[in-house]
């Protein structure tokens, strides 16, 4: 996607290869910086602090990390720790895992004099594959939003949740790229988009893209969406996911459900969009089967935020000594999902519907 008419990617070597650059999005929206990252340590940083987010990105960034370890110790010994090191970041978005495994097994039986050019190439393929997948979602999902375009002749209205765009991925999004791709092809889109909180993923960073790339939208409040639907003012929810069960439950921030829960009562369409890298096969019932990462109370209790001089700051927002808790995400289950829009198509938030789009699976089954 492009800023200021440039093309980025949240993630990429420098041209020297001799280490990693990331948009640092803890700066955004007020300033667009890049994370340079040289060490195992440096990319562990940033999954945990949340310079990088969004499962496929966390994914991504932690397949580079194996690679700049490998760099510095190649040794089982070194695979081993940098995949565990890896893996503690977070525990929610299965990203982390599956990529961790997938460069854990290209690289097993590899010489360790060659692991650091293998780890790099397969890092290197990992993000390429995650462009793809996010444009392909993109193609898929752009045809719901044409569809109701021509049903009612006028701006499709789109409620989204948190940040599922370009910089939760490598390129494109997942929740978004069906917009952009909408967008671009002159179908008259809206995007109703939540703040998000408590890191308001939602105002600063899918506000930030949607303004760059030219896509009109509106930030609302958390709690806003139900009375928009309630009043006919959404045409559908797309939002993106960070753990997809086999049976097509998801886990999502934090206030998904609840936006589920109003489409269902208000007869709005509500779907995930997700690259088949977020479907966890192993766990049936998300509720009781996927952990939810709880992250800082402070994230709660304050906020970040420029003053009208220009400058930023960070403000307490709850009354002092009161305690805050910070479940990141809730889990949404599939009953109330109408579709799952994956890489390769769209299918009904069921084990026989992901099936029919990875029938290889049915074996694991």
């Amino acid at each position: 996607m492009k800023i200021d008419g440039r093309h980025y990617r949240t993630i990429a070597p420098t041209p020297e290869d001799d280490a990693v650059l990331v948009i640092d999005q803890t700066k955004l929206p007020f300033s667009f910086e890049f994370m340079r990252l040289t060490r195992i340590e440096d990319a562990a940083v940033a999954i945990s602090a949340m310079h990088v987010r969004g499962a496929p990105l966390i994914g991504a960034t932690a397949a580079y990390g194996v690679a700049l370890r490998m760099r510095d110790d190649a040794s089982d010994a070194s695979l081993a720790s940098a995949v565990e090191r890896l893996g503690a970041t977070r525990p929610t978005a299965v990203n982390l895992r599956w990529a961790l495994t997938r460069m854990s097994e290209k690289l097993h039986n590899v010489a360790p004099a060659d692991r650091a050019a293998v780890a790099w190439n397969e890092a290197s393929a990992i993000c390429d594959e995650d462009v793809e997948q996010c444009r392909l979602i993109g193609v898929h999902g752009r045809e719901l939003i044409t569809r109701r375009w021509r049903e009612t002749g006028r701006t499709v209205n789109v409620l989204t949740h948190c940040n599922a765009g370009w910089l939760a991925t490598v390129d494109w999004g997942t929740a978004l790229s069906p917009i952009y791709q909408a967008h671009d092809a002159g179908v008259p889109v809206h995007v109703f988009v939540d703040e998000t909180r408590p890191r308001n993923q939602g105002a600063a960073l899918s506000a930030y893209e949607l303004g760059a790339h030219g896509v009109p939208h509106t930030v609302i409040v958390d709690n806003a969406g139900g009375h928009l639907m309630q009043h006919g003012l959404v045409d559908m929810c797309i939002v993106g996911t960070d753990r997809t069960t086999a049976t097509g439950d998801v886990a999502n921030k934090i206030g998904t459900y609840l936006k589920a829960l109003a489409a269902k009562d208000n007869g709005v369409p509500f779907y995930v969009a997700l690259p088949s890298s977020t479907i966890d096969w192993s766990i049936e019932d998300g509720v009781r089967g996927i952990e939810i990462e709880e992250r800082s109370a402070r994230e709660v209790t304050h906020l970040m935020g420029r003053r009208e001089d220009g400058s930023i700051a960070t403000i307490e927002v709850v009354a002092p000594g009161s305690p805050a808790a910070n479940p990141a995400f809730d889990v949404t289950p599939s009953r109330l999902v109408t579709a799952l829009i994956t890489e390769r198509g769209i299918c009904d938030a069921t084990r026989e519907g992901l099936l029919g789009l990875f029938p290889e699976r049915r074996a694991a089954a």
